[in-house]
């Protein structure tokens, strides 16, 4: 038996290593919902002092979710479906944001969408010469979710919302930049870092000692100055272009800057006009409405969205041209954002559930 995630205690350690190489270590249901419950069984345990998570192989920790899945199961019972994936992986995220111990996360390679929401939330985030970064759910006529609602907006300036709506890969020395990563390191520290991990008895020591002596023993493998942040140099365009308060208005404020000579707001303006109307304009409100959220209200408005992007045409349509066919041309429908309704949009905002009987009713 295929076992996708693999569990190790040692010397105090909790070790969780996403074991799919084949698929980047993208995460299904199962593999959230075992993730989960070793949390909560980890987080009661007194011996263990801190929680240490990886993947396989050497292309990446995560690259996500397991799409695909939705694509070939849409003609199923593809509401049950939905709920059980995205319901637990959420209160995976929550778990792993209110989780009492330290949690160290190496974030090296490909680290996108789900993988992020494996990461963002450790206290211990380090990234490499190798990381490479995104949020790519506008590829594939989706939103991006696993609390995006709630760390995006943490983000500098307007970079959540650039990062949302562009889908662009970035940098380990970004991701410290953005606030989605705490440590650079080159890559072949790690098994070093690793051995001074396993070579201490972590185990006696506080939440505080651990804490300390964690942060001790990184720093000494730590760059203490990562190489220059690019999506840095570019903040103030982004806080000029992506201000405005509609996917049109930032339309016209990019056309605008690439007829005044801008090519950065051309080259933009010609990335945003290729992804999903639709997914561009609920990511846009989706980022308005998680402002000021806790992450379980933003963990719950994100799953009332998933209930009804299933039923998307886009949702499908980006999953194949990605995923199944990866042809890279998908046909958006509409394909054009002027054809896009207020009263549609925020019918992706209204709960199918009370919220008593919400599934995410607990998380706070």
């Amino acid at each position: 038996m295929e076992f996708f995630v693999l569990f190790q205690e040692a010397s105090g350690i909790g070790w969780i290593t996403l074991n799919r190489p084949k698929a980047l270590n993208a995460l299904n249901a199962s593999m959230v919902e075992v993730i989960e419950k070793q949390l909560a069984i980890w987080k009661e345990n007194p011996a263990i002092s801190l929680v240490c998570i990886e993947g396989a192989g050497d292309k990446g920790l995560c690259a996500g979710g397991d799409m695909r899945s939705f694509y070939d199961e849409k003609d199923g019972d593809i509401d049950q479906h939905a709920l059980d994936f995205f319901a637990t992986e959420y209160r995976m995220n929550h778990a792993l944001d209110t989780f009492p111990k330290p949690i160290l996360v190496y974030m090296d390679g490909i680290v996108m969408g789900g993988g992020i929401g494996i990461s963002v939330y450790a206290q211990n985030r380090i990234v490499t010469e190798r990381t490479r970064m995104a949020m790519p759910e506008m590829n594939i006529g989706y939103f991006p979710d696993v609390g995006a609602s709630y760390f995006l907006n943490k983000s500098p300036g307007q970079m959540g919302k650039y990062m949302a709506l562009s889908a662009k890969t970035f940098t380990g020395s970004d991701a410290i930049y953005l606030g989605l990563a705490d440590v650079y390191m080159q890559s072949e520290k790690w098994q070093e870092l690793k051995e001074g991990l396993q070579s201490r008895n972590w185990e006696p020591l506080s939440t505080g000692e651990t804490t300390a002596c964690l942060s001790s023993l990184i720093a000494s493998f730590a760059q203490a100055t990562p190489p220059p942040s690019h999506v840095a140099q570019v903040q103030e365009k982004v806080d000029r272009y992506f201000s405005k308060d509609s996917i049109c208005e930032i339309f016209d404020s990019l056309n605008n800057g690439a007829k005044e000579g801008d090519q950065w707001a051309e080259e933009t303006y010609a990335l945003l006009k290729g992804k999903s109307p639709n997914s561009l304009a609920l990511a846009l409100e989706q980022l308005k409405r998680g402002k000021g959220k806790t992450l379980g209200e933003c963990l719950r408005m994100e799953l009332d969205m998933d209930m009804q992007i299933i039923h998307t045409h886009d949702f499908y349509e980006g999953i194949r041209s990605v995923l199944v066919d990866k042809d890279r041309n998908p046909k958006w429908n509409p394909a054009q954002i002027k054809d896009l309704t207020r009263k549609w949009i925020d019918s992706f905002f209204i709960s199918p559930w009370a919220i008593e009987q919400h599934p995410l009713k607990d998380l706070v």
